[in-house]
């Protein structure tokens, strides 16, 4: 009797819970993965107020005559995927302009140049491009290519890893280089056997064309955030971390002028340049960080360059090029100062670093942020690819956040080998080791660098097989993770990297009503399946923000 009593005690505890609480929304007949290890899995999500109200199987409670009800007939939901890093602007931008990720031989190269140059007759700076030498043999382009075909424009295209760009001889007038430019420190100019620049910048060097390029105006800005939007959503992203496309403050402003028109939909935390850190600080003490929808406080800066463009910073030299082992983009003097300073000031440092040498400059200087403030910092290490035997295990000792994009490791992983010995790769894009060494890892693209799409990265992540499909078992697979591993990455693992776990990141009562509906179950999918799921449905504060068309 006593049992039953506490029993019927219970039912009307929870009926009087439930008696004020009617859901806006309730989706059901679904396969949802709440993220939430406390309850994993459910059948319903009710959402009120853009938040979520419940998750569970019964949801007759939460239900009322105004109550939208959306059956998904047993689609798959997860939390918002949050992407860690994207040049967001720029891939608005790129979304328009030229694509030379298709160009394989020079002839390729040429021929998309001219057509886009045909189909706008006009003197337009023309950037974007996102070329791979690689995928032409490894040979650079030249000037001579393309001069011919580009008409009045002037043309500086980069790699797609935005780490070296390709100018034809118009911009370089523009610019007013010539032969006898000195190199800028912390970049490259390639030039000929007669010493002679191909058009080739790297890194540091790109400065001197970007330099007398136009900022794009503010209703263009406005046009590329618009078209970002749409692509974020089509692809399941209802956040993004953003390390800018122009310095950050342009972008940033983008952000906020939407915002004040509630024309912003998209959850956006937007980083600003390490250099410019003590203007970032002003701006906080006088207007805060920011809310749930659009944050700053954050900056960005470089410690090294990438691996196709040669300019990642190693302690030894690459096999191919053995007469360099990379540079440093930032004097490491300056950087360890603005790190230290940026952190004193409270602002959340994230730090771009791809050699094993460029990593453990950064974990050594975030070391000696820990020893003179202690606080939560959550450090990020933008990239962090290929480390050091002893950085392994400093990511969770030093408790940075490995901020890193899956993709990347199915791309290079086609060519790395031209590059690096065996004893480095095994030690690249080490996603299984940082994890399971208590690492708060945590996933993204890199877009335009890599497609801004969470289930390729969910993909890549989980099969680490490479795009030539050469590495059917996955390339150094003792470091493939599982799928529920790889959805906390995108998930609540990037609400943690973004100061936001209280706010998103799992489906539990409370918390902003991002979500994603799916077309099938990843967790029970083939993995080489996982490729070809497509994203139904994006939901973010509860509104619907993307609906796949009808088939």
């Amino acid at each position: 009797m006593r049992i039953f009593l506490v029993f019927l005690v219970s039912i009307m505890l929870t009926a009087c819970q439930h008696s004020g609480e009617k859901a806006d929304t309730i989706y059901y007949n679904a396969v949802i993965w709440t993220g939430d290890s406390s309850q994993p899995q459910a059948t319903a999500v009710g959402i009120k107020d853009g938040k979520i109200l419940f998750t569970g199987d019964d949801y007759t409670a939460y239900k009322s005559a105004s109550t939208q009800l959306i059956d998904l007939q047993g689609k798959m939901i997860v939390p918002g995927m949050i992407d860690n890093h994207t040049h967001f602007l720029s891939g608005g931008y790129n979304l328009g302009s030229i694509d030379l990720r298709q160009a394989k031989s020079k002839q390729d190269f040429i021929r998309i140049v001219k057509e886009f140059c045909v189909q706008h007759p006009d003197d337009r700076w023309i950037q974007g491009g996102d070329w791979d030498h690689e995928a032409m043999g490894g040979m650079l382009p030249e000037k001579e290519w393309i001069d011919s075909v580009s008409g009045d424009h002037p043309i500086f295209v980069s790699r797609y890893d935005g780490h070296m760009a390709f100018a034809n001889t118009k911009a370089l007038q523009l610019a007013k280089l010539d032969n006898n430019m000195a190199t800028p420190e912390g970049g490259e100019i390639v030039r000929n056997a007669k010493k002679e620049m191909t058009g080739v910048f790297k890194d540091e060097a790109m400065s001197l064309i970007y330099r007398v390029i136009p900022d794009p105006s503010q209703k263009e800005l406005d046009e590329y955030l618009s078209a970002a939007e749409n692509h974020a959503f089509a692809h399941g992203v209802t956040q993004v971390h953003d390390m800018g496309s122009y310095g950050g403050w342009i972008d940033l402003a983008t952000y906020k002028r939407a915002y004040t028109k509630k024309e912003l939909q998209l959850r956006v935390y937007s980083f600003v340049a390490l250099w410019s850190w003590a203007k970032l600080d002003s701006l906080c003490k006088k207007d805060g960080k920011g809310d749930d929808l659009l944050r700053w406080g954050g900056v960005k800066g470089f410690a090294d360059g990438s691996l196709g463009s040669t300019t990642a910073w190693f302690y030894q030299p690459y096999l191919d090029a053995p007469n360099t082992s990379g540079l440093t983009v930032t004097d490491t003097a300056l950087l360890r100062k603005w790190i230290l300073a940026a952190d004193s000031a409270g602002l959340h440092v994230a730090i771009h670093a791809i050699g094993d040498r460029a990593n453990d400059l950064v974990l050594d200087c975030f070391a000696e942020a820990e020893q003179r403030t202690k606080r939560d910092h959550r450090f990020r290490i933008e990239h962090a690819q290929h480390l050091s035997a002893a950085a392994l295990s400093r990511f969770n000792t030093l408790q940075v956040i490995p901020s890193m994009q899956p993709y990347h490791a199915i791309d290079d992983g086609r060519w790395a080998s031209k590059r690096l010995d065996d004893d480095r790769l095994k030690r690249t894009y080490a996603f299984g080791t940082l994890l399971h060494g208590g690492a708060r890892l945590t996933f993204g693209s890199d877009w335009t660098v890599a497609p801004l799409d969470p289930i390729a990265g969910i993909y890549a992540a989980v099969t680490r097989r490479t795009l030539d499909d050469k590495n059917p078992d996955g390339w150094y697979p003792a470091e493939k993770l599982t799928v529920e591993e790889a959805l906390r990455c995108y998930t609540s693992n990037n609400a943690y990297a973004g100061f936001q776990e209280n706010k998103t990141g799992v489906l539990r009562k409370g918390m902003l009503a991002d979500m994603v509906v799916l077309s099938d179950n990843l967790l029970t999918i083939p993995a080489i399946r996982i490729k070809d799921v497509k994203v139904l449905r994006t939901i973010v504060n509860g509104k619907e923000v993307y609906s796949a068309p009808a088939q």
